[in-house]
């Protein structure tokens, strides 16, 4: 049985993660189209193309082509989110509103370093010995 280095699993499962993600926005779309900010015009096509996204980002890293420059814009993408989205958010709303706005942005804000650092490394062969 072939040994998987521990730099290889952590970039399968961040890209299950996205993976989800993805389906997540694919079917759920419905329900999410109201964190599309209503000055940005295409409402829900948003959503689409974010779950859309984070498929093809997934599918990049699972078979490590083009892995760099999908993690890279996996990241701006996210830090789009991150600007758009979660900022204008942690001024609105009652405390509770607020505190979910904060756990979410902060939740984009680690998975923004982890797309860059799997991208970073995604040139690291997989045959690298675990210590």
């Amino acid at each position: 049985m072939t040994k998987i280095s521990h730099h290889r699993l952590a970039c399968i499962v961040f890209a299950i993660i996205m993976a989800l993600f993805g389906i997540y926005h694919l079917i759920k779309a419905e329900n999410m189209k109201g964190t599309v900010p209503t000055w940005i015009p295409g409402g829900i096509i948003w959503v689409y193309i974010t779950g859309i996204g984070f498929i093809l980002a997934s599918v990049a890293i699972l078979i490590n082509k083009q892995a760099k420059l999908a993690c890279y814009l996996l990241a701006a993408m996210l830090l789009v989110f991150i600007f758009t989205i979660h900022v204008p958010n942690l001024s609105k709303g009652d405390e509770q509103a607020k505190q979910m706005a904060m756990l979410l942005m902060l939740k984009d804000v680690g998975l923004t370093m982890a797309a860059v650092l799997v991208g970073y490394n995604s040139d690291r062969p997989d045959d690298e010995p675990n210590e």
